[in-house]
């Protein structure tokens, strides 16, 4: 290992980065080295704006590979070798913003009653009932359901901020008669063998098979579970402030999403022209 490299794991480990975040940064940096054939404290940012074009261009990455890439090269600059000038105002790709893939009710009700095991039953209607993301409820244990307080803790999540969510009666219901099966360990849904939680891959793949088992037709996938969840409160008038807190957003504007994908949302707007006193118009000459 390279003292550069050595350095900079440290640096973020000193603040608190997740062991995925420092394969990330640290593997960016390398392949930025490697495409020049130089130590990358000797490149500045002429260099990292060739490197992510090139990137962009002949690997055809994501923007958000794109900006990982980015984020650990501007780590780097400031924080390793001092130089955040090098790379301060590079900018970052911006991100496409498709609208999210939602079920109806009904969808979801097919869904969750097709074939497959109470344990994946339980789940999928875990991640739905609570809006939470895949990692997020494979990484669910025990103790973060309580039935007291009808609440689910969710810990450490995408962002770092722990946070509460509702605890349906049905879900509870489902993880009382789950519990008496299959009798978890120290993970609420635990893989081959309960020292380990279930695999995510296990997860997306009943989620596809579910979904062809109900004839649904179209492309289903864990997220779209907390997408359909989100829209389905939105269309019940839940606030949107709410559903931000619920979601785990930190801009209220991806939250926003939702109330552009919601038909009842879309139906329940009255037209301007609805409100003029134009019924005589309409009678016939």
């Amino acid at each position: 290992m390279t003292p550069l490299r050595r350095r900079m794991e440290e640096e973020l480990r000193l603040r608190g980065a997740s062991e995925k975040t420092i394969v990330a940064y640290v593997g960016a940096v390398r392949r930025f080295a490697e495409h020049f054939g130089r130590s990358p404290d000797r490149l500045g940012a002429e260099e990292v704006r060739t490197f992510l074009l090139a990137v962009a261009e002949e690997r055809g990455w994501s923007w958000a590979t794109a900006n990982q890439a980015l984020c650990g090269l501007k780590f780097f600059y400031r924080h390793v070798v001092g130089r955040p000038l090098a790379v301060e105002k590079l900018p970052f790709r911006k991100r496409k913003q498709p609208l999210p893939s939602v079920l109806s009710e009904a969808e979801v009700t097919r869904l969750l009653s097709a074939p497959m095991s109470l344990k994946m039953r339980t789940v999928l209607m875990t991640l739905y009932s609570a809006a939470l993301r895949l990692s997020e409820g494979t990484h669910l244990r025990p103790g973060d359901v309580d039935s007291a307080a009808m609440a689910i803790r969710i810990r450490q999540p995408k962002g770092g901020r722990d946070r509460s969510v509702m605890l349906s009666i049905q879900l509870l219901h489902a993880l009382r008669a789950y519990w008496r099966v299959y009798r978890p360990g120290p993970w609420l849904f635990y893989g081959k063998t309960k020292e380990q939680p279930i695999n995510q891959r296990t997860v997306q793949k009943a989620v596809r098979k579910a979904a062809a088992d109900a004839g649904l037709g179209k492309r289903v996938t864990p997220h779209t579970l907390r997408h359909s969840c989100a829209t389905h409160l939105l269309e019940r008038g839940t606030s949107v402030r709410y559903i931000q807190e619920l979601l785990g957003h930190r801009s209220i504007q991806t939250t926003l999403r939702y109330t552009r994908v919601s038909p009842q949302n879309v139906a329940g707007v009255v037209s301007p022209l609805d409100r003029l006193p134009l019924e005589r118009l309409l009678d016939p000459d």
